[in-house]
């Protein structure tokens, strides 16, 4: 997803929830500072590394991808934009250990994983809300792709239509691909930009939806394709569809978070309190733009009366930056720090207990002590040694 809706319709949601005006720019602020987060940005404010939710791609063609480096890359995008569906899950045919436990993180809604995401952000603060909100609202634009380089798992061939609706069904389309990453997509001719094919299955073009461009972050596309790890059955995305549900999703899991995040299950939406709006909000999903904030940010501030202010990502960095070091945790960017750490834990030793190695180790703190990376410590000593990494 995009900022569009990571930013002003997360704003939306959390105004639906029952949060104030100054609560829902902060949940926003988390949600969209997920995909900024990255090394770059934490050095300039000499922060823990560790906490990096996303990569830049200057980052990205600078990574190595022996397997130090396909832990860390697993990590970062499993934790925070492609939350496994299911670590238990078996492909219908025979495979490798390797191939399946990369197919076991594949992204979709409604997993056991998504839930704890939800109940852990419930332990934080507005950080972990919105954090929690941007992984939620993924797992619906992202499904069917997972977040480790996999030409087996992530590539596109050939067999991609876009479906239009005409009459009682749809009208195909089929688009294409090209690979100019500072030309715009072109939304009449259905062309899109996408990574570069790659025949190594590890290559960083193979990782999450890069195969398949901005298509899943488009709210009103509809499209169909052969996804390899599907045995080439054909696959229907819907994301208007999927876009409704996220919405209405993040309005029940943030009303769960303000009183009692541990009643958060899978599975429920809260279309009672989104239905009054259900009409401009379709108006919303369903038009063809490549940047809807305009209309996000307009229903906001006509839901809440109030303006709401563009994100800029360096509104925080004087307070952190200045902060003593015993006061940086209290910081906006130190409680987004705290939160991504507990997160990034949290997945990686899901995964590792389901037997694979993909984002790491991790060992269980109160059994082991603590044997992780050093910028966990300060996660440990502030929840008190309740921790993994």
């Amino acid at each position: 997803m995009n900022a569009d809706f990571h930013y002003y319709a997360t704003y939306c949601a959390a105004f639906l929830a029952g949060y104030t005006h100054k609560e829902c720019q902060d949940i926003a602020y988390s949600d969209q500072l997920v995909d900024l987060c990255s090394k770059t940005f934490l050095s300039s404010l000499n922060a823990p590394l560790s906490a990096a939710t996303t990569q830049l791609q200057l980052e990205l063609m600078d990574t190595r991808t022996d397997i130090i480096g396909l832990q860390d890359i697993t990590r970062i995008w499993s934790s925070f934009h492609f939350l496994p569906r299911d670590l238990n899950a078996d492909p219908k045919f025979k495979c490798s250990k390797g191939y399946r436990n990369k197919y076991r993180l594949i992204c979709g809604p409604n997993s056991e994983l998504l839930r704890d995401t939800v109940r852990l952000a419930g332990h934080g603060d507005l950080q972990s809300v919105g954090m929690a909100m941007h992984i939620l609202a993924d797992t619906w634009a992202h499904q069917h792709f997972a977040g480790t380089p996999s030409l087996v798992i992530n590539n596109t061939n050939s067999y991609f239509y876009e479906l239009f609706p005409e009459g009682d069904g749809y009208r195909e389309k089929k688009l294409t691909f090209r690979h100019s990453v500072s030309t715009p997509d072109d939304l009449a001719e259905s062309i899109y930009t996408s990574s570069l094919y790659s025949n190594d299955e590890n290559s960083i073009m193979n990782l999450g939806h890069g195969r398949a461009g901005h298509l899943p972050d488009y709210s009103f596309i509809r499209y169909k394709y052969l996804p390899a790890w599907g045995q080439y059955e054909e696959l229907v995305k819907d994301n208007p569809s999927d876009y409704w549900h996220a919405f209405c999703q993040m309005v029940y899991a943030l009303k769960c978070l303000r009183n009692n995040a541990e009643k958060f299950i899978c599975g429920q939406y809260d279309e009672e309190s989104v239905r009054p709006h259900e009409d401009t909000i379709r108006q919303i999903i369903t038009k063809r733009q490549l940047d809807a904030s305009s209309d996000w940010k307009a229903f906001g501030e006509n839901l809440s009366g109030k303006e709401i202010a563009p994100f800029d990502i360096r509104l925080y960095h004087e307070e952190y930056r200045f902060a003593p070091p015993e006061k940086k945790n209290e910081t906006f960017i130190g409680r987004f720090i705290l939160a991504a750490l507990a997160q990034k834990s949290m997945v990686t030793n899901r995964i590792f207990t389901s037997g694979s190695k993909l984002a790491g180790y991790s060992a269980d703190y109160n059994k082991k002590g603590f044997k992780g990376i050093r910028d966990y410590k300060q996660l440990v000593q502030y929840q008190g040694g309740d921790d993994r990494k």
